[in-house]
Formats: C-alpha cells, structure tokens, sequence
C-alpha cells in the first residue's frame, strides 16, 4: 500500500493538522464550507499541531483538528469513523463548548466569535437525507430566517460520495475522493492542484516515521474489529428480537424449525452458547449441524 488510510487518526492529523499543513487545511475549508458573505479563508492557525506523543488513544474513534480564522472564529474539523449512542449530542456539546470558553468571567457577550464543527462522518448519518453535505444553523422555526451566525454545525457523509476519479471536477470532488480512497490506491491521480499533491505526498508510507505506521496500523485494526464487533452485536440482537417472538406467537417445540434457525445463526458467526439460548437446543446438537 502507498497511501494511507486518511480516516485514521494519524494520517488524518498529519494531513490537516501539522504545522506545514496550512495551505491543505484551507483549501480543504473552502471546498467545503460556505462562507456566505464573508468569502474564501485566507489564513488561519492551527491549534495543537500535530505530534505523535499527543495523539489519542486506542480507544478514541476520531480524531479532530482545531483551527482559528482572521477574524477569530474557530473551526472544528472532525473525522468520525464509528457512530455511537449520543454522537449527535456530543457534536453539539463540544461546539457550545468550544463557544462559551472563549470568555473569562466578566468578559462582554459581544466579543464572542463565530464556532463552526465540521464533521466528517464515515456512517450513514442522515439516512433520509440523499445530501452528502448538511449545514445546520439557529433558525426560526416559521419562516427559517437566521437567529444567530455564531454556531454552524457541519455533516460531511462520504458514505454518499461515489464520484470515480474521472467524475472528480473540483477542490470539493479531489478532496472527498482523497479522504475515501486514498487508503486503497497504488498512485497519485494526474494533474491535482498542488495543495491536494502534497496530501497524497504526505500519507505516502515511504515518508512516514516507523512509530507513525505502527500506531496507525494498530488503530486501523482497533477499527476494524470494532466494525465486527458491533456487526456481531447487532446480528445477536436481532437473534434475540426473534427469540422474544417464539416467545409470544411463533409456534414452538418443531425440532426441524430450531435446527433451520441454528444452521443460519451458525453461517452468521453466532456463537455456541447464544444460539442455544435462542433456539433451546443443546451445545451439542448445534455442533453436529
């Protein structure tokens, strides 16, 4: 493999949030936020720049990188790679976070700056939605007319970007394509704004650091086995939702029907002692199967 998977903590940080990743991160920003009146970013600092003793752990799902405008706003740019309970409500926690720390006691309300999170999600989020990009903001809720610009939420869903290489137009396609793909390309796509070139040429394997491709192999197997793990819990769930309707109405004591569901709840990976559970058959029965 030549690049690295971009939705990983650390090929991630170091994409957008090392200290020579300034022009990545606004040309990143641009392609993908509308700043209304207030045009294209052309500067900013990044906060916390990216350092491998620093970097999360193991248990950490995302990674995110902190950035601040001209005019003081911030940006939260966040990669998600595994949807959990509460992730819309920690979202919103840390971006009211983010904008009521800005003050000291006794500061004035009006010095307060814009907060913006964009999150990049590798889930379906808005499944009832077809829009790769959703923008949220305070409105009212008769006419939509806009409260306040000061806090903006940003969901980037790359479940839904599925523009090949030939189809990608713009900054907004060369990017998307960058952080879905490049962890399965064996070459860099032709003629790339140089800003985007230096992405690939940055999560190339042959410039990283050992300890940069042990933690990052090591976290894209955490990954990994998180996605079955969860994969796994939900085929047990649903075994369990069928076992409360044998409960309730499903005609039971028919050895041949308990022997059908074992055999299909064993090809999912369903283990031993859960389906003897479900199906009341012994351990022994469903081994012979």
């Amino acid at each position: 493999m030549i690049f690295l998977d971009v939705r990983t903590d650390f090929a991630f940080k170091k994409v957008f949030g090392s200290e020579d990743s300034k022009p990545r991160l606004i040309s990143f920003l641009n392609s993908l936020i509308d700043f209304d009146k207030h045009g294209k970013i052309t500067d900013l600092d990044i906060i916390d720049p990216y350092n491998i003793p620093q970097l999360k752990g193991m248990k950490d799902t995302f990674v995110d990188v902190k950035a601040v405008l001209e005019d003081n706003a911030k940006i939260i740019i966040e990669m998600q790679v595994l949807n959990h309970e509460g992730f819309e409500n920690r979202v919103l926690y840390n971006t009211a976070k983010n904008y009521s720390t800005q003050l000291v006691k006794g500061e004035q309300y009006h010095l307060l700056k814009p907060v913006i999170a964009l999150t990049i999600v590798d889930f379906d989020m808005f499944p009832d939605n077809d829009a790769l990009i959703n923008y949220f903001k305070v409105l009212n809720k008769k006419d939509f007319s806009l409260y306040n610009h000061d806090i903006e939420l940003i969901f980037v869903e790359l479940n839904k970007f599925t523009k090949a290489l030939e189809e990608c137009k713009n900054d907004q396609d060369n990017w998307l394509y960058f952080l879905k793909n490049a962890g399965e390309l064996e070459f860099m796509p032709k003629n790339l704004p140089k800003t985007i070139e230096t992405a690939y040429e940055t999560t190339r394997t042959a410039n990283m650091k050992p300890e940069e491709l042990e933690l990052q192999y090591k976290k894209q197997e955490f990954i990994a086995v998180s996605k079955l793990s969860i994969s796994l819990a939900s085929k047990i769930g649903m075994a369990k939702g069928l076992e409360q309707g044998l409960e309730q109405g499903i005609e039971q004591g028919r050895q041949e029907e308990k022997l059908t569901l074992a055999k299909a709840m064993k090809l999912q990976g369903v283990d031993i002692i859960t389906i003897s559970k479900v199906t009341q058959l012994n351990e022994q029965e469903i081994t012979l199967l």
